[in-house]
Parts: structure tokens; sequence; C-alpha cells
């Protein structure tokens, strides 16, 4: 049966693949054929989105991986087979506080996990020829320091924002080996990130009523655009932001 979105026969690893988008999108690679490489750094999640693949399990890996954690991610990258994908999902909220009350001591962790590592991890993937040509990365970033700027979320915006400029930076640079890179900015999602927040009820309905579709989006539906990005239809598609949002950065 034909289907252009097919991963059939490709091996995509999955970073932050223990809940929410990161989860969602190995489910996802795994029921259109893919071989599914987990990463995480929770055991029993990281077990437990195993369990939910499609497949013969045997078939699909995962590694226990604090990216932010020299020693860990280097042990990902030497770990890990030579991959037709990557979907980089791991990261963490930001601090929530207005510029004026942040610090620097703050910040760091918060560009650690959302910058550093996954740039880190392309790096070395790239470097060490663990990308075959021909592959595909995907950067899950945000909409927030791209095209949101809400007040106390300057820190995680512009983490995000770093990470979305460097995968142009990359796209333009793998494209010699046929490498694509591209960027997934999503709104808010519905994962347990999000429910982690500190906000009070009329607050998530204040918010909610900003987008023109009336509601939070679902990690499969990023996960779908993932596919979108990982799959041979997008051949000709690198260094692009791909917005799944709701309609709320339409201006």
């Amino acid at each position: 049966m034909y289907n252009p979105f097919s991963l059939e026969g490709k091996t995509i690893l999955v970073t932050g693949a223990s809940s929410g988008i990161g989860r969602a999108t190995a489910i996802e690679c795994s029921r259109l054929g893919a071989k599914v490489f987990l990463s995480a750094r929770n055991e029993s999640r990281l077990e437990e989105t195993i369990s939910m693949l499609d497949g013969e399990k045997s078939i699909h890996r995962s590694c226990l991986a604090d990216l932010t954690i020299s020693q860990e991610l280097n042990n990902l990258v030497d770990t890990v087979p030579q991959l037709d994908g990557v979907v980089l999902c791991s990261g963490r909220t930001g601090n929530s506080l207005p510029i004026k009350f942040d610090k620097r001591e703050k910040i760091n962790p918060v560009f650690e996990a959302n910058f550093f590592a996954p740039f880190e991890l392309m790096r070395s993937l790239f470097k060490s020829k663990k990308l075959k040509d021909g592959s595909s990365v995907v950067t899950i970033a945000s909409i927030g320091g791209v095209k949101a700027f809400a007040t106390g979320n300057g820190d995680y915006g512009a983490a995000k924002a770093a990470l979305n400029s460097i995968m142009k930076f990359a796209a333009k640079e793998f494209a010699v080996k046929g490498i694509r890179v591209n960027c997934i900015c999503p709104g808010m999602i519905q994962t347990p990130m999000v429910e982690s927040c500190d906000f009070s009820e009329e607050q998530l309905k204040s918010d909610i009523a900003t987008y023109p579709l009336k509601r939070y989006g679902k990690p499969e539906e990023v996960a779908y655009g993932a596919v979108y990005l990982l799959s041979d239809a997008t051949v000709w598609v690198t260094g692009t932001e791909l917005y799944i949002d709701g309609g709320v950065t339409v201006l």
C-alpha cells in the first residue's frame, strides 16, 4: 500500500522518549515501520514507552542517558547504530521569572537541557558519522522566543530560539552529506511538562482562549509533524520551521 510517510526500514533515535512529545514520537515512528532507539533519564518510564511500541519489541532498543552529563551523552553516541533519523525531544521548563529576577545560575540549567545538550548530541552524531548520508534530524524547539514572548518565559524562550537558530546553520553545513535538519515549533502541548507548571485553572482557561482552535495541542499532533520530516516525503526540505500551534502565532 502506497504511503509516502512510511518509515519502513529506517532506524530512528528519539530522545526524551519517556513521556510527552518524545514518547508520542517514538510510538508513531514504530507504527510506521521504524526501528526505534529510545533515550531518556527515567528507566521505568522508558521501559513503559518500549511496551507501547508497535512491531516486535526486540527490534527496538533503549539507552538510559541524562544528556546534560557529557559522559552519558558520549555513551549514547557510542551505543547507537547508524541512524536514518533523529528527533531531539529532551528538555525542561524554564524558571517562570521576569528578567530582573532571573539569575545566571538559574538560567544555566535551562540552556544546558534545552540548547547545549541537543546541540552537542547532534554535533557528535554528525562528527562520528552515526548519521547516514541522506538522513533527517528534527529538533523540537518552541514558539517561545521565536514568535511568542510571554513575560517570565525569557530563559526558556531564549534557549529554544538558540536551538532553532543552530538548526539553520546545521542544515547548511550537513547538506554536503544530504542530511536534512529541520525544526518543529509547538505551541502549548498537553504534556507532563506543561501540567507541572504553576498555572491556576483561570490562567489556563485564559491562555487557551488565545488559541484560534480553542485548545492546547496533543503530543501525537507534534509527532505527526516529526514523522513527516523524517520520511522520504521531505527529501527536499531542510532548514525549515514547522509551526504546530493551533494558530496562536497567526498575526
